[in-house]
């Protein structure tokens, strides 16, 4: 039940993401729901947190959580165009981070799947690990772009459908490069 709950709140949590630069760019800033989103969004946020044990995660979760009720509280609908440029940045602290300890986070994520990774698969995870580096500052540098010269419709259009258009490609493009790489030091 525990595990169902978490992938429901992930799942709103991803949709409530998409929801508010969608809503901004079809009703404007003066849509009622934009100020209940960020309320919604914190709460999923804690109760994500609370589901974790104690870890970078739970961290994670519970500091979006508060940064969410702040702009909430105030009630201030421009911190929210603040929300990828921070989900992005705090992705791009735990990639680049990783790139400084024993295993990197995709390494962590590949060994979950293949738990004897072989030190070709350790340099390529190492590689991914750096490509998601890149995407998410390419994600903060057009995010804020669009925030500090006040695109707010090219802020929503590129926040709820460009950049995950984009990380899809890039999903996309890695898993069919891995297959080739995996078939080709298979042979």
């Amino acid at each position: 039940m525990k595990a169902f709950t978490s992938v429901l709140i992930t799942l709103f949590l991803a949709i409530s993401a998409v929801a508010f630069p969608i809503f901004f760019w079809w009703q404007g800033a003066d849509s009622p729901i934009l100020y209940y989103l960020p309320w919604v969004m914190a709460l999923l946020w804690a109760v994500k947190g609370w589901q974790q044990p104690p870890s970078t995660q739970r961290y994670f979760s519970f500091c979006l959580a508060l940064i969410l009720a702040v702009i909430a509280g105030t009630r201030a609908l421009v911190g929210m165009f603040w929300y990828p440029v921070i989900i992005n940045g705090l992705m791009l602290l735990l990639f680049a981070s990783s790139l400084w300890q024993s295993q990197t986070f995709v390494e962590r994520l590949a060994r979950l799947q293949e738990p004897n990774l072989t030190d070709k698969g350790v340099r390529y995870t190492r590689t991914v690990t750096q490509v998601w580096c890149i995407v998410f500052i390419i994600n903060i540098v057009v995010t804020t772009a669009l925030i500090l010269g006040q695109y707010y419709d090219y802020w929503a259009l590129y926040s709820g459908v460009i950049s995950y258009v984009f990380i899809g490609l890039i999903m996309s493009i890695e898993w069919i490069i891995r297959q080739r790489v995996k078939k080709y030091h298979a042979n």
